[in-house]
């Protein structure tokens, strides 16, 4: 049987280049700009009282409000959820005995809405509710977003048009492809997703007075990076 250069009949592919087939490793990189998706806010209701059950009572009401006008929106809002509650009282400064001056409650809502045209309208309604506060937005891309997986395949493009230069300015040419693989893939954990881009605000809610006019919201560009390592082997260049 007769081997190929730089291949071992017995152990495949050698995990280096040979005179004949040197190897060639390139990383390509992608970084694209695209539209968000979705925008997420968090809503904190509060409420006070001078005993623990007008205070559950005033926070019940209050987080009845925001809930109901957050559905109010329909399809407009993708996912409502419900997040910390507590409930504490709060101590007298002055005297020896622990007295309870007053009790606060709180409860904190998270929304994701992917109509943006409802959402200015949305935030300032729920910015006029008293007691409460509205931080956010914070957009973003969907998880199983299409930009992703552009970003991904022009980083392998670039990877391509790399490994190509490199052999080109050798007066050689690519011959095979040995391997293509995420940064770290083989020895590392994966990586956490990347902290979202985001722009936040916070909004308290006004105890009276005449309705706000819409917020005026832009939504921020998100960036998509991808990085890729990839293995060439090539043509035996001209030295």
């Amino acid at each position: 049987m007769t081997n190929t250069p730089g291949h071992s009949a017995a152990s495949g592919p050698l995990p280096y280049g040979t005179a004949d087939e040197p190897r060639l490793a390139v990383r390509g990189e992608a970084s694209l700009e695209f539209d968000p998706e979705i925008a997420r806010i968090a809503v904190t209701v509060s409420a006070r009282g001078t005993n623990r059950k007008e205070a559950l009572k005033s926070l019940t009401r209050r987080n009845s409000e925001v809930l109901e006008l957050i559905k109010g929106y329909g399809e407009a809002v993708e996912k409502l959820a419900t997040g910390t509650f507590s409930v504490s009282p709060e101590l007298t400064e002055k005297g020896r005995r622990e007295r309870v001056r007053t009790y606060n409650g709180r409860v904190q809502i998270t929304a994701t809405v992917g109509d943006f045209t409802a959402l200015g309208e949305m935030t300032t309604r729920l910015a006029d509710l008293e007691l409460t506060r509205v931080d956010g937005p914070w957009w973003a891309l969907r998880e199983d977003s299409p930009a992703h997986r552009e970003a991904r395949q022009q980083a392998v493009r670039e990877a391509v048009t790399r490994a190509r230069e490199y052999a080109a300015a050798l007066d050689a040419d690519l011959v095979a492809l040995v391997e293509l693989a995420d940064p770290g893939a083989e020895s590392a954990p994966p990586s956490s997703p990347p902290p979202l881009a985001a722009r936040a605000a916070g909004y308290r809610g006004a105890p009276s007075g005449e309705a706000a006019g819409a917020l005026d919201l832009e939504p921020q560009r998100q960036q998509v990076q991808a990085q890729v390592n990839a293995r060439f082997l090539m043509s035996r260049p001209t030295l």
